[in-house]
């Protein structure tokens, strides 16, 4: 079974996924970890954003995987050609990259090739822009989850602290959201659009345990269905 969450950047989808493939004893993939993955790559060999037969290149032969840490059942661990990229993806740099990076669309169909294969192997909660309309548009339960432009700002920001990885600016961060909205919602390819058939959820001054809980639920019912 896909519980596919979708929704733009800082609306909570790593956290919510996290939560319900641990509630409901999924697996959980995090896809926005594989675009910054491959912009980390790019970046770190001195690879152009706009050469997108290389990124390309990168997204298809460059594996990805997630590992555990003991004792957490989620895999928060991310490795790229074999080498851990957990921390140094969410630095500001890759920020500012990743939305120019999961434009190109030899991207986006090379890591649609690993998402794919790698949800095969069980049942998966999946959290990115395009799950349920283009990598999973059959799967059992889809997900729009959003939140307002500073409620998304603040919780990026709070994020950024307790990580100590990326900006802690709160002016940059709620631009660099906007940038990457703009840049999501008008690519020609796998645009960050809700599918027609999704909940939507907006958790704009909920409790995120709430949001949690009501997705726990539906996807419960889904199984049982």
């Amino acid at each position: 079974m896909i519980i596919a969450i979708d929704g733009p950047s800082g609306a909570g989808k790593s956290t919510v996924a996290k939560a319900v493939a641990t509630n409901l004893g999924f697996n959980c993939l995090d896809t926005g970890a594989m675009y910054r993955s491959v912009a980390w790559y790019a970046l770190e060999h001195g690879i152009s954003l706009d050469d997108a037969s290389s990124l390309g290149d990168i997204a298809a032969n460059r594996p990805i995987s997630f590992g555990h840490c003991e004792g957490d059942p989620v895999p928060r661990r991310v490795f790229i050609d074999g080498e851990e990229v957990t921390d140094v993806i969410r630095t500001a740099d890759v920020d500012r990259s990743v939305s120019t990076v999961s434009a190109h669309p030899c991207v986006r169909e090379a890591l649609l090739e690993q998402q794919r294969r790698i949800a095969s192997e069980g049942n998966y909660v999946i959290e990115g822009r395009d799950i349920g309309t283009v990598v999973f548009p059959n799967a059992e339960l889809k997900v729009f989850l959003t939140a307002s432009n500073e409620e998304r700002a603040r919780r990026r920001v709070l994020q950024n602290e307790q990580r100590g990885v990326g900006s802690v600016d709160f002016e940059e961060v709620l631009a660099d959201i906007l940038r990457r909205d703009e840049l999501d919602s008008s690519r020609q390819n796998a645009p960050l659009v809700a599918a027609e058939d999704a909940l939507l959820l907006d958790s704009t001054g909920r409790d995120i345990a709430d949001v949690i809980e009501e997705i726990c639920e539906r996807g419960a019912r889904a199984c049982e269905a």
